[in-house]
């Protein structure tokens, strides 16, 4: 035989294996880590915040939280203008709201947390269960959602950032709330040393850093809210239906939470530690209610958040 019929074939070179091809993500021979896609590429995301808040019906929303102060800080001031007392009839709590409304003409900071107290039992979880409601139904109501889905985003990347949209909006609606208040009493009623509902004075600037703590908490008592209206917004493709199904779950809780004859039920709905958030103007502060609240509403975002998710990555998605 010649020398060229006794060698032996050559292999081809196989190109190199792209990192997703060598492994699980994270293991030795995938490279490095790579972050979720939500962070590399927070597209998605910024388009979802800029289609959230630039609906009319969000900036209508904001508007009205805006305006509940001025209208508590206004009312106030006309009531005692003569030097008079505070009435202590409106306070929506019977407690905390009563406290903190008879303070303000003390101190102009304590419309903050009064008009926090009048807006979280309705007008704040309102507002949220509107936009959660919409946040897919509206899509599938637009004829939208199918056009999401083609872009290499996945669905539970869609849920999540939808979802990540309504927590955005529920700290920018309470925001709004604290700012508008914030502005209000500093121009009509004095500023100075905060006294708290324990009765102990403490510094203009802690009971503003006191604002901001008791601002966040709220916020994040909209957590299980959200959670629900997010999931009732997978189970229909109207918006509409979807935005009235959550408030009207929300006004049903509301009711439950009045009647006595229920109180064996009261400490498991989403609504029952709302108020603890004026735990945190007494001193010291008491942490109880308010971790209690955040535990109870971290349950309801998993439950109703795992729901969403399993009925909206196996739903026939037709619009």
């Amino acid at each position: 035989m010649s020398q060229a019929e006794t060698a032996e074939p050559v292999e081809k070179a196989e190109p190199p294996e792209s990192p997703t091809a060598a492994g699980p993500p994270g293991s030795p021979a995938a490279g490095p880590f790579r972050p979720p896609h939500l962070f590399r590429r927070p597209g998605l995301f910024r388009s979802e915040l800029t289609l959230t808040f630039r609906r009319w019906r969000s900036l209508a929303l904001l508007g009205v939280l805006a305006a509940v102060p001025v209208l508590i800080g206004v009312a106030v001031k006309i009531e005692t203008s003569d030097g008079g007392a505070v009435g202590g009839g409106g306070a929506p709590d019977g407690g905390a709201g009563v406290a903190f409304v008879s303070q303000i003409t003390n101190n102009g900071l304590f419309l903050v947390f009064a008009a926090l107290a009048a807006t979280l039992p309705f007008f704040l979880p309102m507002a949220v269960g509107v936009v959660a409601g919409d946040a897919v139904a509206g899509e599938a109501s637009a004829g939208t959602l199918r056009y999401l889905l083609v872009a290499p985003a996945g669905r539970a990347r869609l849920l999540l950032v939808k979802f990540a949209a309504v927590m955005a909006f529920c700290l920018a609606a309470t925001l709004t709330v604290a700012l508008s208040a914030l502005a209000v009493g500093l121009l009509l009623f004095p500023a100075g040393d905060v006294t708290t509902i324990s009765g102990v004075p403490v510094p203009f600037t802690e009971g503003l850093w006191r604002a901001v703590l008791i601002a966040a908490v709220v916020a994040g008592s909209l957590v299980g809210l959200a959670a629900i209206g997010l999931f009732v917004s997978t189970l229909t493709s109207s918006g509409i239906a979807a935005m009235a199904t959550t408030v009207g779950l929300l006004i049903t809780v509301q009711i439950l939470q009045s009647v006595p004859q229920l109180d064996a039920v009261h400490p498991y709905l989403f609504t029952h530690h709302w108020m603890s958030f004026a735990d945190l103007m007494r001193e010291p502060f008491l942490w109880d209610g308010v971790l209690r609240n955040l535990g109870l509403q971290a349950v309801y975002a998993a439950v109703f958040g795992s729901a969403a998710w399993a009925r909206f990555t196996s739903r026939d998605i037709t619009s």
